[in-house]
C-alpha cells in the first residue's frame, strides 16, 4: 500500500512538472515593448519629428521598390509596424489595392499618409500579436521595426499564416553590425571608468540567423542581402540625439537608468579616436540594413525536379561552355 501511495504521489509530481515546463515562454523577452511604445509616441509628438526621418526614408523608398520588382498586382496586402509612413508613401494604387496599416504607435499611426487613389486601413496593433485572418493577404511588407520584436519566429510564423498560397512577404530590419562604433566605445569607456560594460545599444539580429529562421516559419525561395549606409556626425552626441528623435533609442529590459557625464565623455572621444577618418570632421555611424523576401508556398511555385531525372552531368560543364552551351550531352556519358 505504501509504494502505491507514492508510486501516485511521484505520478503527480511528474505531471505538475510537465505542467509547469509547458506554461513557459518559447521565446526570451529581451526588448520591454510597452517602452517602445511610447519612445515612438514622444517622437511622433515631437514638433521636428520630420528632421529625423531621412534614415527610415531611404530604407521605406528602397523597399517600395523591391515591391515595384515583382510584377503582380497585389489586392490586400499589409504594413506591419509602418511607423510614419515611411513605405506607404511610396506604394502606388496600380501596384496595391488595399493596404492595411498597423503600429503600436496611435500618433504614428495617424501621421501615416499613403498615394493618392490608395485604399488603406489604420489598426492599432502589435507585432507581436497579429490578428490577421489565415489566408488573407497578397503581401506583407515592413520595413526597420522588427528588429525590436521579441518572438521572431512567431512573428514570422503569423505572417506566414496571413499570407495566401504564393503571397510574398517583404522586410527589412537593422542586422548586428548596426552602430558598431556607438556600442564598442560605450563599452571601452565604461570599462575604463567602472571596471565593466552595460548594454547601451540594444542587440541586433545576425543575417546568418535570418534564413533559418523563415526556414523553420516555412517560406520558400528565400532571398536575403544586406546593405550598409553610413551617416556622418558631428560627434557621437549628434548621433545619440538623431537616434532618439528617430524612436531607435535602447528598450532592452536590462539597459541602465542612467550614464555618467564622465562615461559620455570618455565614450565620444574614444569613438573620435578609433573612427574618425583623416582630415574629415565628425565621425561616421554604420547601418546595416538586411532585406528579406519570402514566399508562403503554392502549387504555381518553380518545384525541383525528382532526384536522378537531370540530363547533364557535372562534369561535362566545361565542354558545354567551352562549345557556347549549345551542346546536349547525355547524361550516362
Amino acid at each position: 500500500m505504501m509504494i502505491k501511495t507514492c508510486v501516485q504521489h511521484f505520478n503527480l509530481i511528474k505531471c505538475g512538472a510537465w505542467r509547469s515546463l509547458s506554461t513557459q515562454p518559447s521565446h526570451m523577452n529581451i526588448f520591454d515593448r510597452n517602452a517602445k511604445r511610447l519612445q515612438k509616441e514622444r517622437a511622433a509628438l515631437s514638433a521636428d519629428v520630420g528632421l529625423y526621418d531621412y534614415l527610415k526614408e531611404e530604407v521605406g523608398f528602397r523597399l517600395a521598390d523591391r515591391v515595384f520588382d515583382i510584377k503582380r498586382e497585389f489586392k490586400t496586402a499589409a504594413d506591419i509596424g509602418c511607423n510614419r509612413g515611411y513605405i506607404s508613401k511610396h506604394i502606388l494604387a496600380e501596384c496595391v489595392e488595399h493596404l492595411t496599416l498597423t503600429d503600436t504607435s496611435a500618433s504614428m499611426l495617424e501621421q501615416a499618409q499613403g498615394t493618392p487613389g490608395l485604399k488603406m486601413h489604420k489598426l492599432l496593433q502589435d507585432e507581436e500579436q497579429l490578428e490577421f485572418e489565415e489566408n488573407s493577404l497578397d503581401l506583407v511588407i515592413s520595413s526597420l521595426s522588427l528588429h525590436w520584436v521579441n518572438d521572431l519566429p512567431g512573428c514570422f510564423a503569423k505572417i506566414k499564416s496571413s499570407l495566401k498560397p504564393d503571397g510574398v512577404f517583404i522586410a527589412s530590419l537593422f542586422g548586428g553590425d548596426t552602430l558598431y562604433e556607438l556600442r564598442s566605445s560605450l563599452q571601452l569607456a565604461e570599462l575604463e571608468r567602472k571596471g565593466g560594460i552595460a548594454p547601451h545599444v540594444s542587440p541586433f539580429t545576425q543575417i546568418r540567423d535570418i534564413g533559418s529562421l523563415l526556414n523553420r516559419a516555412g517560406f520558400t525561395m528565400l532571398t536575403i542581402d544586406t546593405d550598409e549606409l553610413v551617416i556622418g556626425y558631428p560627434s557621437m552626441f549628434e548621433l545619440m540625439w538623431d537616434l532618439k528623435g528617430m524612436a531607435e533609442n535602447n528598450a532592452a529590459f536590462n539597459r541602465p537608468a542612467h550614464v555618467s557625464r564622465e562615461t559620455l565623455l570618455a565614450a565620444s572621444a574614444i569613438y573620435k579616436e578609433l573612427y574618425a577618418k583623416p582630415n574629415e570632421e565628425g565621425v561616421p555611424a554604420t547601418f546595416q540594413i538586411i532585406y528579406l523576401v519570402g514566399w508562403k508556398p503554392g502549387p504555381n511555385q518553380p518545384q525541383p525536379l525528382p532526384r536522378g531525372t537531370a540530363e547533364v552531368s557535372l562534369k561535362d560543364l566545361g565542354t558545354i561552355f567551352e562549345k557556347g552551351g549549345k551542346i546536349k550531352v547525355d547524361g550516362d556519358a
